[in-house]
């Protein structure tokens, strides 16, 4: 009777927790890429390892200094006789990973001709890390300067000021996963398992991290919604103002009149009433300068006086023109109100007090009075112990 062999069977769940290869393992041969009447010499040089190792690593120098000297200056030059200045961005920011891409994959080759006995896989998955690290760094940069350009050239319409930080954080994140993802697979490991978990660590993060979270989901919907852009002067209902410098991931930043810069978390900024002084068919804002004047002056001549003066101010818009309105009969002053329009909303304050120093020198030339808060009092009748006393005294 035959003996019955019981055979090991697989699994597909065993098959897809089997941790992926790296990178590293699948680095192409340096005899691939040389021509045939190289290729004897190659084979020499193959019986000692260390010595085809330095030979590789040497060239890969040399390539990567003609690279950054030669063809990058050519470029440079190139891009000089355009008078946009993307393109000369664009050559800075792929400076760098292009001379790390061909001096670092060199040396990768080169590490895995020598054949070093220990470590050889450690040192090419931390070459070939610093690689992807930089074309991140650099596609971060690239992404925004691209993005900002097409944001504030007119004839792409399709990129409104508006929607610029909402594409450079999108931007970014993409940049971010994708070059995670490619780091996980230079080290062999599996992304599909980390998915996999990050339902349960994403609940974890999620308790720990809520505020963060908070902001950087406001933060999306701040730009998408677009209650203000950057520029713009706001008002918030906790009493801040000033205008928006930066719109980023967390949080908002506001440039003060005070020159003083204030960080409001996204979270927070979502929540609040804001007032865009800059929001409307354009920047101009009204402002109002309340004035009083004493019963009994000339009305008719308050009015031509400040209308006067607020058409005499340089800065002062002539559309919508200045003008006077009587707001009302207050407890000791007749109560006017000159409504200018100005040019942008950081010129109120100034504007504001040179109107006043107007008003109350030529209000003091034409003699009418600017009633101030005064009590007087009457004393009807004297006390009798104070009478007594006086009397006494005399």
């Amino acid at each position: 009777m035959a003996e019955q062999v019981n055979t090991p069977t697989t699994t597909p769940v065993a098959n897809e927790t089997t941790e992926i290869e790296a990178l590293a393992d699948h680095l192409p041969s340096i005899a691939d890429w040389l021509p045939e009447p190289w290729l004897p010499f190659w084979e020499l040089v193959a019986d000692y390892p260390f010595i085809g190792g330095l030979i590789v690593a040497f060239v890969s120098l040399v390539l990567a200094l003609i690279v950054r000297v030669v063809v990058f200056r050519a470029l440079a030059r190139l891009s000089g006789i355009t008078r946009a200045l993307i393109d000369d961005q664009l050559i800075e920011h792929l400076r760098r990973p292009v001379f790390t891409t061909v001096l670092y994959f060199g040396f990768t080759l080169a590490i895995n001709t020598a054949q070093l006995p220990v470590g050889s896989r450690v040192i090419i998955n931390i070459l070939l890390s610093v690689i992807v690290a930089s074309w991140m760094r650099a596609a971060l940069r690239i992404s925004s300067s691209l993005i900002h350009t097409l944001g504030g050239e007119e004839r792409f319409s399709l990129v409104e000021s508006r929607t610029v930080p909402l594409f450079d954080l999108t931007a970014k994140l993409l940049t971010i996963l994708v070059g995670s993802y490619v780091l996980l697979l230079i080290w062999g490991v599996n992304p599909v398992g980390w998915l996999a978990s990050a339902g349960i660590v994403g609940i974890a993060v999620g308790f720990a991290a809520k505020d963060t979270l908070a902001n950087l989901f406001s933060g999306f919907f701040i730009v998408a919604d677009a209650p203000y852009k950057i520029g713009d002067y706001i008002n918030l209902d906790t009493g801040e103002r000033g205008k928006v410098t930066a719109i980023g991931l967390r949080s908002t930043r506001l440039l003060t009149r005070d020159d003083v810069e204030v960080t409001i978390p996204n979270g927070v900024i979502a929540n609040a009433k804001i007032v865009n002084e800059s929001a409307g068919p354009h920047l101009k804002i009204r402002n109002r300068i309340p004035v009083g004047v004493a019963y009994g002056s000339d009305v008719d001549q308050v009015c031509a006086i400040l209308l006067e003066l607020g058409q005499a101010h340089e800065e002062v818009c002539t559309s919508p023109a200045p003008r006077v309105r009587m707001r009302g009969f207050g407890a000791s002053s007749l109560d006017f109100e000159l409504l200018v329009w100005i040019e942008h909303p950081e010129y109120r304050g100034r504007l504001a007090h040179e109107l006043y120093m107007s008003i109350y020198k030529r209000l003091a030339e034409e003699d009418i009075e600017i009633p101030y808060n005064k009590h007087d009092i009457f004393i009807k009748e004297m006390p009798s112990d104070t009478k007594r006393s006086e009397d006494g005294n005399a």
